[in-house]
């Protein structure tokens, strides 16, 4: 019986390739209607629909927003499961390898996560020495608040793992289907990833009507560019890695950290903690070096660190 890798194989070897069973055009409307099925549901119920008395932050729209995007990415999954099983296109085994279930991939999510934190040794260096956060790692702090606080758990395990089943797990399969190049699949889809989160203009502009609106929609542009920038780093880690926990745990790990400092002065979050001490110059010096280091590092070991038999498309460094 066909299947996806051999699709795939003919595509990237000198045979003819056959016309592939979708179009570039279709998968990507499929992504389309995924997106708008994960993000209409939030505006469609009173619960989970922010206004100017209830945040997207209140515990009860958490909860309710958990589960439709868990609802809605069994929907995707199951119907990628189908699409791409259907009419012999692949085994059922080849699809969930395809959709990054299985190997499981915990050595590629090791090394995947080790590539992401050198990227990030510096904003790394700020928070556990600057900032001092080591010591709330000693009392397991982090921890307490991922179980206890619905915010935290949002940022860093469902909205983290929901959105990587949707627009990558569920996604990625259908541009391999439609032999899309490796090149459109990791910057073409992302960008649709990105405009996922378009919608938080409206419940930011909900939450501070007090900012202009040119400011709310810059804040939006930058939004759209990090998370499309992501975006395309994580259909590249899983057309090596073939793991969807490889691409979750970067995603979260992300998402602890925020967006990187990129300008200003390092300095401890309180200055008074040490009245014998004052903030050093060198404390951004250190910062900004390991900036650049980190980013020469992660750059040298993009290859190395994600190279996996488990790979989805050859993809080329």
């Amino acid at each position: 019986m066909p299947s996806i890798t051999g699709y795939l194989s003919r595509y990237f070897s000198h045979e003819k390739p056959k016309p592939p069973p979708i179009t570039t055009g279709t998968a990507s409307a499929l992504l389309v209607i995924y997106t708008l099925v994960y993000v209409l549901p939030f505006y469609l119920s009173s619960t989970t629909r922010p206004s100017r008395t209830l945040s997207r932050d209140a515990p009860s729209v958490i909860r309710a927003r958990i589960t439709s995007v868990t609802l809605t990415c069994v929907f995707c999954s199951v119907s990628t499961f189908v699409i791409l099983t259907s009419q012999g296109h692949a085994t059922r085994p080849d699809a969930l390898r395809s959709m990054g279930y299985w190997p499981v991939g915990l050595a590629e999510a090791a090394r995947s996560l080790l590539l992401t934190a050198i990227l990030f040794v510096g904003p790394l260096y700020e928070t556990f020495i600057v900032h001092g956060a080591w010591r709330d790692w000693l009392s397991l702090q982090p921890v307490s608040e991922l179980f206890n606080e619905w915010t935290t758990w949002r940022n860093i395990v469902a909205g983290p793992f929901t959105e990587e089943v949707l627009f990558r797990s569920a996604s990625v399969p259908l541009m391999l289907l439609a032999q899309t190049s490796v090149t459109k699949t990791i910057f073409l889809s992302p960008v649709i990833f990105g405009l996922a989160h378009l919608h938080h203009f409206y419940e930011f502009r909900l939450s501070h009507p007090q900012v202009p609106v040119s400011v709310s929609v810059l804040r939006s542009l930058v939004q759209l560019t990090y998370t499309s920038l992501f975006g395309a780093y994580a259909t590249f880690l899983f057309l090596r890695t073939g793991s969807l926990l490889a691409i979750f745990v970067v995603h979260a790990f992300c998402n602890c950290m925020g967006f990187p400092r990129f300008w200003g002065r390092v300095e401890p979050l309180n200055e008074n903690e040490d009245s014998k001490s004052k903030p050093s110059i060198m404390w951004s010096v250190i910062y900004y070096v390991l900036l650049f280091v980190g980013a020469g590092l992660w750059w040298k070991n993009l290859g190395p660190l994600t190279q996996s038999a488990n790979e989805l498309v050859p993809v080329k460094i």
